[in-house]
């Protein structure tokens, strides 16, 4: 007798997504987590009082009904939800020739943009409009309908027809890159570089490398949606999805590493535990990365060896470094919650610490830190090769995150007198605390040079959610690989009585 219909190696946002929407369909589920935390890379952690997200720190319509977000539509499905606070504008850009606010509002984000550049600006609203014509398609087929097999036809074809009609004249364009359509439309040399900003901070990868669905997603949601912080940080959207989960039977084991699946003669069986428990379940749902379930948690031989050579072979996003400070807040009164900081203009945008990324969450939600203070992360890219602990680990630590402190004092020039608790976070402890090869954030796969595998693998029972599956590593893409994953798995005749 099997001990449970499914289980999932890790609780990422993925895999929470893919256990607590299969417990919702009725399956017996149980969720793995090696950590003692749940959430994956969009964990929670405290220290000392202040309250630091890991990962994700910018969402939109967590809460909006009108929102196409993928997340929102999964709380919807477990009768789950969560507070959130709406602002504007989401933050500012800082460029070394000025500062930009990104505002909702279309033409106040258009307006300030030509400060800076007035023709780049119409030449951007044209982009966007073409954008958001493709959003407006998109949306016509909620995530909840996704699935990667056969019976995604009927469901198309009975529910979403005129949805379907509306994308034909848009094949192209979902499938093309970012950078496409900012080719025949923008030509001012300032605002290609913020869309390739934009594109950057979606994917990893500047405008010809980012796949358009994406871009469109982040403007059309911007634009349409609210803008919207979770009380609690991103904690609160694992703790949702948790009791979600629990809500429908799943069961979720923190301090639980697994060794190894099982397959026999092909077919998972289950998986062993790093104490040497065996857990039965004819589908196993593996929330490590690509590179992680196919070298440590699969034998070799598991795998055909042609296909495991060419999903190993997959270009990674680098890793990061991160800076979480709890700081004095006196005298910070009109700050903002959202800051990316770009060093220097003649270097490109993916240069390791060039672009800085900054989140203050208690701008909004005061109860992450303690009364007087902010919680503050920021993060920039940061190559895995060369990291070592060791004796000059420390050094490098500090040597290395001067990119942060550096973009953090153009917000806030008296920031190192204001620092009450420092913490700084390397690729290492990426790949130590997340178990994420090289500390990655996932697959780079640019635009047209290759496809995300989906969720199915050559082993039959074996499934796979995340980043390396779905293009993009917010947590949108993430939590839609998970209802893909669950969908899959289930009648479509389960899935019809939620959309």
């Amino acid at each position: 007798m099997q001990d449970f219909d499914a289980i999932v190696i890790g609780s990422g946002i993925g895999g929470l997504v893919a256990g607590s929407m299969l417990a919702r369909y009725g399956e017996r589920v149980l969720v793995c987590e090696s950590h003692t935390i749940a959430g994956g890379a969009a964990h929670s952690f405290s220290r000392r009082g202040f309250h630091f997200d890991s990962g994700p720190s910018f969402y939109c319509g967590l809460t909006d009904p009108q929102s196409f977000n993928p997340l929102r539509q999964v709380f919807d499905v477990l009768e789950e939800s969560i507070a959130a606070i709406a602002y504007d504008p989401l933050g500012h850009y800082h460029f070394p020739e000025g500062s930009l606010p990104i505002y909702a509002d279309a033409k106040s984000y258009l307006d300030a943009v030509a400060k800076f550049a007035p023709q780049g600006a119409v030449e951007l609203q044209q982009f966007q409009k073409n954008l958001l014509v493709l959003y407006e398609a998109l949306r016509g087929i909620p995530a909840l309908a996704l699935r990667s097999d056969w019976q995604l036809i009927p469901v198309l074809l009975s529910r979403y027809s005129p949805a379907l009609l509306k994308l034909l004249p848009l094949v192209g364009a979902i499938a093309g890159s970012a950078g496409s359509l900012m080719d025949r439309d923008v030509h001012d040399p300032w605002v290609r570089r913020l869309i390739d900003l934009e594109c950057f901070l979606l994917s990893g990868l500047k405008a010809h490398g980012t796949i358009a669905p994406e871009i469109a997603f982040m403007i059309g949601e911007r634009s349409r949606c609210a803008i919207e912080y979770p009380v609690g940080g991103s904690g609160a959207i694992v703790d949702a999805l948790v009791r979600g989960l629990q809500r429908w039977g799943g069961k979720l084991r923190l301090g639980t590493s697994v060794e190894q699946i099982l397959v026999e003669s092909g077919k998972t069986t289950g998986v062993r535990l790093q104490n040497g428990e065996i857990i039965r379940a004819p589908i196993v749902i593996s929330n490590a990365t690509i590179w992680d379930t196919y070298t440590k948690l699969l034998r070799p031989e598991d795998l055909p060896e042609s296909y495991r050579k060419s999903a190993l072979s997959m270009p990674a996003v680098e890793s990061f470094m991160h800076l979480h400070l709890g700081i004095k807040a006196e005298g910070l009164e009109g700050l903002t919650g959202h800051h990316v900081v770009v060093h220097d203009s003649k270097i490109d945008i993916t240069v390791p610490g060039n672009t800085c990324m900054i989140s203050i969450p208690t701008v909004w939600d005061t109860t992450l830190a303690p009364p007087g203070h902010h919680a503050v992360h920021a993060y920039t890219l940061e190559p895995y090769e060369g990291w070592e602990y060791g004796e000059l680990y420390q050094q490098k630590k500090q040597e290395r995150s001067q990119s942060l402190f550096q973009a953090l004092e153009k917000i806030i020039p008296d920031l190192r007198s204001r620092i009450v608790l420092e913490s700084i976070g390397t690729p290492l402890t990426h790949a130590r605390f997340l178990r994420r090869y090289q500390g990655t954030y996932g697959p780079a796969i640019a635009a047209g040079k290759g496809t995300f595998p989906g969720p199915q693998t050559p082993v039959k029972g074996l499934y796979r959610v995340g980043d390396s599956t779905m293009p993009g590593i917010g947590v949108p893409a993430v939590a839609a690989s998970g209802i893909l994953c669950a969908n899959t798995l289930v009648n479509s005749d389960v899935t019809a009585q939620f959309l």
